[in-house]
């Protein structure tokens, strides 16, 4: 099944954007009468079927319409920017296709980089939603200093952890989440939260967990965190 995007869908008729009129018409080589199932990236799917394959402009008619279920359990990674935007941009690929739900990217006092164009991220959700036939687009936050997330009373329902490098730790994040619940995991940079940022996190509820035995780079944590809690989940 080859799944497309659009916001904003209003039945019976739906008019594509040009990038994913030009994918069905001049890639995939769709023509009048043929069907295509398209998302509005909320949870529905739409059966439709071409008026009129144009690469510019195509012109869909819903024939069915279904609703996917939400999850009964919710990951929000926050996670420091890679000094690559190339690794950041791999990784949201990989941990879409396995599945999440909100992404905050975070400043923390040893981060590599403090600015990264959400735009290109958006980019790789959508296309990777589309690949892996999610019906749900995950919400990407612009980035944010770390203490906002620690002081903000937004996540007082959620299990929260906190994964930095430390041979020590007693707890892994497979063994310390409880499933069917929401979560709020927080990764370092490449240099790790800086002592003091731990202290505060511990203080204000976040409990310090391992991913493995291994040091994982940035991203590499990222994928691990949301791949155990999908695993926990299923």
């Amino acid at each position: 099944m080859q799944l497309f995007f659009q916001e904003n869908i209003t039945p019976p008729l739906i008019t594509l954007e040009p990038d994913e009129s030009k994918h069905l018409c001049r890639v995939l080589r769709k023509k009048q009468g043929d069907q295509v199932f398209v998302t509005n990236g909320e949870g529905n799917l739409f059966e439709c079927v071409i008026l009129e394959a144009n690469p510019k402009k195509t012109s869909l008619k819903v024939i069915q319409t279904s609703e996917v279920a939400s999850d009964d359990f919710h990951i929000h990674l926050a996670i420091a920017p890679t000094k690559s935007p190339d690794r950041m941009e791999w990784m949201v690929e990989k941990i879409t296709e396995i599945g999440f739900h909100e992404l905050t990217l975070l400043e923390t006092m040893n981060s590599e980089r403090s600015y990264l164009k959400t735009d290109r991220l958006e980019k790789k959700i959508v296309s990777a939603c589309k690949q892996s036939l999610k019906y749900r687009i995950p919400k990407l936050h612009t980035i944010s200093k770390l203490n906002e997330i620690l002081d903000s009373g937004e996540f007082e329902d959620y299990q929260k952890f906190i994964a930095y490098v430390d041979e020590n730790h007693d707890f892994h994040l497979f063994d310390s989440a409880v499933a069917k619940g929401k979560y709020l995991i927080l990764i370092g940079p490449e240099g790790d939260f800086d002592p003091l940022e731990i202290k505060k996190a511990l203080a204000s509820g976040f409990k310090p967990v391992s991913l493995g035995n291994a040091r994982l780079r940035t991203e590499t944590a990222g994928l691990a965190a949301v791949q155990m809690l999908q695993t926990l989940n299923r």
